[in-house]
């Protein structure tokens, strides 16, 4: 049996569902039946209100939690059944995850942080170190190198976190309230550094709670109560993620 599709979206979800269990509480229907189709290049963001399911979805999306029923597809093959070391195997290559709070190891340098994920994808440490310090240059973060998570701002966390996210150059990009633990100056350099990253070609996927974030993207995904209650694009010219960074920069002041 062919578990495998031709080549066409990055991302396919058909019918996922996800019910937490907590111990001595009611059930939590947190993804009830989504299908979700992402194109490559795809700016998405799924928006709703906290509880809404939508960082739940996320997780389905890039394999750090497995659905009750469903399937998924990810770059044209059925992920939905692979075990923990192949989901591993496929973030290393395919799939960049950035967290809300950052997820660095805080005893690791900045430059180890970025460089550990491209020598555990079987990079050279050469090439891991130069794909490292075009990254860190690129993000503004060139003489940090040496300095620990702890030293750094949080919106500098954020962008080592995305270097980290991006050193292997992912078909997909995953990111889980990027902004939602910066100020008004960090949430600027994050949405600014994604759009830069959306018009040479990279495609994201992005949760968030705030609407004005999502307004950076070009398809903004309604998610409330475990379902998906709209999908809008909002265009896709190529001016379209800088202009929609521009709203979100005067709503936030």
């Amino acid at each position: 049996m062919n578990r495998d599709e031709p080549s066409g979206p990055i991302l396919r979800a058909a019918g996922l569902v996800k019910t937490h269990r907590p111990e001595g509480a009611a059930p939590v229907h947190a993804v009830r039946g989504v299908d979700l189709t992402v194109a490559r290049g795809e700016f998405v963001a799924v928006t709703g209100p906290s509880g809404a399911g939508k960082s739940t979805l996320l997780h389905l999306l890039g394999g750090l939690d497995r659905p009750d029923s469903g399937a998924l597809w990810v770059d044209g093959r059925q992920v939905d059944t692979y075990s923990e070391a192949r989901w591993a195997e496929l973030r290393r290559h395919h799939i960049g995850i950035v967290f809300q709070f950052f997820n660095l190891v805080s005893n690791l340098s900045v430059a180890d942080n970025v460089e550990l994920p491209a020598l555990l994808a079987g990079r050279s440490p050469r090439q891991a170190r130069t794909d490292r310090t075009e990254l860190l240059d690129e993000l503004g973060l060139t003489g940090k190198e040496n300095c620990t998570p702890g030293e750094l701002s949080g919106g500098e966390q954020q962008r080592v976190a995305l270097a980290r996210a991006l050193v292997n150059s992912p078909s997909l990009l995953l990111a889980d309230e990027p902004a939602g633990s910066l100020d008004s100056k960090g949430t600027r350099e994050v949405l600014r550094l994604l759009a830069r990253f959306h018009r040479r070609g990279q495609t994201i996927l992005l949760v968030t709670h705030d609407a004005r974030i999502a307004s950076a993207a070009d398809r903004v995904i309604s998610f409330f109560d475990g379902r998906v209650r709209d999908d809008a694009h909002l265009g896709s010219a190529p001016d379209r993620p800088a202009a929609g960074v521009s709203d979100v920069l005067k709503l936030k002041g």
